[in-house]
């Protein structure tokens, strides 16, 4: 029976009353009867799953499993081997003694020199018995001097064998291995520290250096598993401390840590060890298709405005936030025990409070932040105004994390202490970096208690890749990056507008307020905007100023939905978007943070599409606040401006005149609305080299500021959009934008961006190729209606359930209708859709396209046969509901 709460800390033992009673059954097994010996290890995993149910200790739980290993081979060992020549011996995690349901069980045998022929065959027999039990077993056989040659030139061996211990045979020779493979003769204390903090920050960059993803890694992830077995390794080797609690005897570690260390090892335990129940191997990935089931597992529930995955995700979320810390103060004080023991240099004072030692910035003294507790803020200023500090000492660090419990009401009302965290924002560098640190120390979510809320905070979908922390860190991060020159080639056009901007820090406090209201219910944008004012109102922000951040945190989606399900190249939405903006700053700046916000929601979303197309929202609405809103864009114009552009990029091509002005006769106006200059210049003298071949004219180009551009230009015929996308999806491709435009003697001048399944652009020679003649041979082919796309819908996507959702509205801005669909995304959607759009008589005029995780939310603009906007209800109704049952089913 599930328990109703969260396995949060250690519980009593009640799983296993009776599990002496059961290794005695285990001992008193004949080794010779197989069938029995595993019948007894199936039982033995089943009474420590059930246990597990049931709320045991898991500390206990990975102790009992090591226990039925070691009875089943002590008993094979003693029948099977029985030799005084050789020792068997449990290392890495057997012999830490933690087993959960499937780890690996690594074995070493040591064998006295020359002995090995004499124990061979014995060993062989050993083995394959263990193997036919089911057992997964790794082992080496050895001498004990090979094991110092090998550990001395491997530090992965090195550490297994300090994780060992004497299951079965000659004890002599266990202790002569361990007498060979110390610190007085291989991989001094020294040596091995440096190689294991080497070891961890590679992990770690493994995993982008966050713990904070949507599957991350139990036992590899910053904050997991490894990083405590970490710990502990350092401690074995400098102090021969065998357990975590050694390390209280020798004053590095204060019960209060130890306490801290034990129950996050404990959670994550319990969670590896539901992982390895669910799945039946030994996976340590918390992948989506495991998280619901774990919840509930551990007895999450739902709450008001949180299902329980996502309360139970925050939970560890926050456990390795924790974790990452203590592993930070340890390993900067065995750095400073190891390293810098004899080390008489004498500190650099910087002020009363703090002073500087090996580049590392540390306290005067122990009350440091008790008798001025502003003192807990200051330390990041103060690392932030001095470039050569690299980082915290490790005492330090545990003043910092003891004291923190002094930011109270009265800390945040301090003028002093506000007037601290606004000069921290105000820095030229170092901004991201000191948030960094002051959110893993526990600071910044106890000075913004409204922050310390989304600490941890997941959404259970695949659109968000962070929390809403680290997401928050991330787009500040962005920002920063922006306004250094030495990244000015990732984004040149948006680190430009950055470097201008007068007071920077404006934009750093709507980054940082722009999604503190997730979860609370409500709209987050308009609950985040009212806690920015009261924030602004406390560190004595202007009032123009508060009134601009207000706004960003309020609007900071509206750039991107505008541009991602409007038609920006309508005159109308440009000018009510900048009738909504309203002044040349809020475009800058609403323009940065929308960047920096996808940019740090998932970085899949972001492509050279999505830049060109903010890019070219900014430009024309820019362009209209220049002009004056009460002077609007106008479209005629606007058509003769794009018109003479192409013709003079035309003309300089050396294309006749006549030939370009007598095709463009066939255009429909919409054409030179909807595509740039250069554009039309390019498809234009494409058509004209095409001539009057009856061939369909498909086109790949790569263009370096918008991604591929796929150019179709065909008779009309039926299924069209269909058939296209259907080839695509086919192909592996993703299509990000379509407009679709006709001829006036039905030919189809159809654009499409696309891009590889990963995001890329289309940048192989071979590959277009390979893409323009499946096309041509499809839409060439009057018989083909439909293309089956067999592509397998994405892992993740299978575990959400997303119905489709259809709504429609009226174009204000041209004559057609807005339909908008919400449905789970698959390989060939837009195939499916196009195949609706047939057979209901509806014509499609653009496309915008918008994959949003585990969602398609995709915005048609569409007419009926005659080209005008669907006004009847029942014929809207119609095609929602044909729509909705052909999507549904696809999905089932």
């Amino acid at each position: 029976m599930v328990t109703s709460q969260p396995f949060e800390e250690e519980l009593e033992s009640v799983g296993l009353t009776d599990w002496d009673a059961f290794l005695d059954r285990v001992w008193a097994l004949d080794i010779g009867d197989a069938k029995s010996v595993r019948a007894a290890l199936d039982e033995g995993q089943q009474y420590i799953a059930d246990a597990f149910r049931h709320g045991e200790s898991i500390t206990r739980l990975v102790r009992a499993r090591c226990e039925v290993v070691d009875a089943v081979l002590v008993h094979a060992w003693r029948e099977l081997v029985a030799t005084d020549s050789a020792c068997l011996v449990a290392v890495g995690g057997y012999g830490r003694n933690e087993l959960l349901p499937q780890s690996d069980i690594d074995l070493l045998v040591l064998y006295q020199h020359n002995q090995l022929d004499t124990v061979g065959p014995a060993l062989e027999g050993f083995f394959t018995y263990l193997w036919d039990l089911g057992l997964e077993i790794g082992h080496s056989v050895r001498s004990p001097a090979e094991c110092a040659e090998l550990a001395a030139d491997d530090i992965t061996i090195m550490t297994n064998l300090m994780e060992s211990r004497v299951l079965v045979g000659d004890p002599a020779l266990f202790a002569r291995m361990r007498a060979t493979t110390s610190a007085e003769h291989v991989w001094s204390s020294a040596d091995f520290f440096n190689a294991k903090v080497k070891e961890q920050a590679a992990r770690h960059e493994r995993y982008d250096e966050t713990a904070y993803k949507l599957e991350p890694n139990v036992k590899e992830s910053p904050g997991g598993l490894r990083d405590i077995q970490t710990i502990a390794w350092v401690a074995k080797r400098q102090f021969a401390a065998h357990t975590l609690d050694g390390l209280v005897d020798y004053g590095f570690l204060s019960r209060r840590e130890f306490s801290e260390l034990h129950r996050g090892q404990a959670f994550l335990w319990r969670v590896r060890f539901a992982l390895h129940m669910l799945t039946g191997r030994n996976e340590n990935r918390l992948l989506f298709d495991h998280q619901i089931q774990i919840a509930q597992l551990l007895g999450y529930h739902d709450a008001e405005n949180t299902l329980a995955v996502e309360r139970f995700m925050q939970r560890y979320y926050r456990n390795i936030k924790a974790l990452s810390a203590l592993n930070d103060v340890l390993l900067q004080l065995f750095s400073e025990a190891i390293l810098h023991a004899t080390d008489d240099e004498r500190p650099r004072p910087i002020n009363d409070r703090f002073q500087a030692r090996h580049g590392f910035i540390e306290a005067t003294h122990d009350k440091v932040f008790v008798e001025t507790p502003s003192a807990l803020l200051e330390i990041f200023y103060l690392m932030e105004t001095r470039p050569g500090l690299s980082g915290i000492r490790a005492r330090t660090l545990r003043l910092l994390r003891r004291d923190r419990r002094l930011i109270d009401d009265n800390f945040r009302n301090s003028i002093h202490c506000r007037r601290l965290f606004t000069e921290i924002l105000r820095q030229r560098s170092g901004v991201t970096r000191a948030l960094r640190r002051m959110n893993r120390y526990g600071i910044l979510g106890r000075y913004l208690p409204k922050f310390g809320q989304i600490i941890g905070r997941m959404q259970y979908d695949l659109f968000h890749t962070l929390t809403v922390d680290e997401h928050t860190l991330f787009v500040i991060r962005n920002m920063r990056r922006l306004a250094i020159p030495r990244f000015n080639d990732e984004l040149p056009f948006a680190s430009e507008l950055m470097q201008g901007l007068n007071k920077p820090q404006i934009l750093y406090i709507a980054g940082l307020m722009h999604d503190i209201a997730k979860g609370r219910g409500g709209d987050h944008s308009e609950l985040g905007a009212e806690d920015a004012r009261e924030f602004c109102k406390a560190h004595g922000i202007s009032s123009d100023d508060t009134e601009l951040v207000c706004w960003l945190v309020r609007r900071h989606l509206l750039m991107s939905m505008t541009a991602q399900r409007r038609d920006i190249n309508d005159v109308q939405v440009v000018n009510e978007f900048a009738r909504e903006v309203g002044s040349r700053e809020r475009l800058d700046r609403l323009f940065l943070l929308t960047i920096c916000d996808i940019r740090a929601t998932n970085p899949d979303l972001w492509n050279s599409w999505k830049e060109s197309l903010l890019t070219d929202l900014y430009n024309n609405t820019r362009r209209a606040l220049e002009r004056g809103l009460d002077d609007p864009l106008d479209r005629d114009e606007l058509i003769a401006e794009t018109r003479s552009a192409a013709a003079a990029m035309l003309t300089r091509a050396g294309v006749n005149t006549p030939h370009f002005k007598n095709l463009w006769a066939r255009f429909d106006p919409e054409y030179f609305l909807r595509h740039s200059p250069d554009e039309i210049a390019r498809q234009t003298k494409a058509i004209i080299t095409h001539g009057d071949d009856k061939n369909p004219l498909v086109s790949i180009t790569d263009i370096p500021e918008q991604g591929t551009t796929l150019f179709v230009y065909t008779q009309d015929r039926d299924y069209l959009f269909g058939v296209t996308t259907g080839v695509l999806a086919q192909l592996g491709l993703s299509v990000l934008d379509a407009r679709i435009n006709t001829t006036s003697d039905d030919y189809t001048l159809d654009t499409y961006v696309i891009a590889e399944g990963d995001g890329h652009p289309i940048r192989d020679a071979y590959r277009r190729s390979e893409v323009e003649s499946a096309l041509v041979a499809a839409i060439a082919d009057p018989a083909v209606e439909s293309i089956d796309v067999t592509r397998r819908q994405g892992r993740r996507n299978q575990y959400f359930n997303v119905p489709t959702q259809i709504y429609f509205t009226q174009a204000t801005e041209r004559d057609c209708t807005v339909m908008e669909i919400m449905t789970a995304d698959r390989p060939g959607l837009l195939s499916i859709i196009g195949d609706v759009f047939h057979r209901c008589g509806i014509l499609l005029e653009t496309a915008k396209i918008a994959t949003i995780g585990e969602r398609a939310e995709d915005v048609f603009f569409i007419t009926d046969r005659q080209q005008m906007a669907i006004r009847d209800d029942d014929v809207l109704r119609e095609l929602r509901d044909v729509m909705t049952a052909e999507l549904d089913q696809s999905d089932s």
